[in-house]
């Protein structure tokens, strides 16, 4: 199992993924967790969605290497993204949570700092302080804020061929969340016919307060399906 992070954090993902690859090993998988490039304990590089797709083909490169012949993925948030564009016939299944499946369009300026703002029009990307045990900055290129909305859902989900878990909540609070559950709606259609969308009632796009939920969602669907 090899599991991808969202954007700007790293191979804990606040928490979440300490507690799925736990289940998921009980469950009596191997897991292999990693941060992308300029996140986490990698080397310092700029975020962009190219290199991150780089960095997740050469994780799945990593465990082949390793003798692993049936391999799964996870993703969560943008790392949803990245496992789909990673996807080859070598992918028994995938499980994806608070999934990024079609182009987004975010009002960046809601999510950083005036000065953040003037520093990607002036340099072309933005620097995020961090206060981490790993990191204090991550620099997000500015090609990365547009690939946000530069997904085009029949041509990214039609290539995907094994069953997709694919995972939202639906809480009135997160209006983040509820955009992405309507865009997995529509993408349905494109996917595998055994692949599912399940709906955390109440769970907003952390997933932090329904983290039980999503466990056994997700254990459940690689036992049946990594067999």
């Amino acid at each position: 199992m090899v599991m991808a992070h969202g954007f700007t954090s790293d191979k804990n993902s606040n928490g979440r993924f300490n507690i799925l690859a736990n289940a998921f090993t009980k469950a009596g998988f191997s897991v292999l967790t990693f941060d992308f490039s300029g996140c986490g304990e990698s080397d310092d590089d700029r975020l962009t969605l190219e290199k991150e797709v780089d960095d997740l083909k050469s994780a799945i490169q990593f465990v082949k290497s390793r003798g692993y012949q049936t391999i799964g993925l996870y993703g969560h948030s943008l790392g949803s993204l990245i496992c789909l564009k990673s996807y080859t016939s070598d992918i028994k299944t995938m499980v994806l949570s608070g999934a990024l499946t079609n182009a987004m369009k975010y009002d960046w300026e809601q999510y950083f700092t005036k000065e953040q703002m003037k520093e990607l029009k002036e340099k072309g990307y933005i620097t995020i302080q961090r206060t981490g045990t790993w990191r204090h900055t991550i620099v997000v290129d500015k090609q990365m804020l547009r690939d946000f909305e530069d997904i085009r859902q029949p041509e990214l989900l039609q290539r995907v061929t094994c069953p997709v878990l694919i995972i939202h909540g639906n809480s009135k609070k997160d209006e983040e969340e509820l955009l992405l559950l309507e865009r997995s709606q529509q993408g349905m259609q494109y996917l595998s016919k055994d692949s599912r969308l399940k709906v955390i009632d109440g769970a907003t796009h952390s997933f932090l307060e329904h983290l039980e939920i999503l466990k056994d969602l997700s254990t459940r669907w690689y036992v049946n399906h990594m067999s």
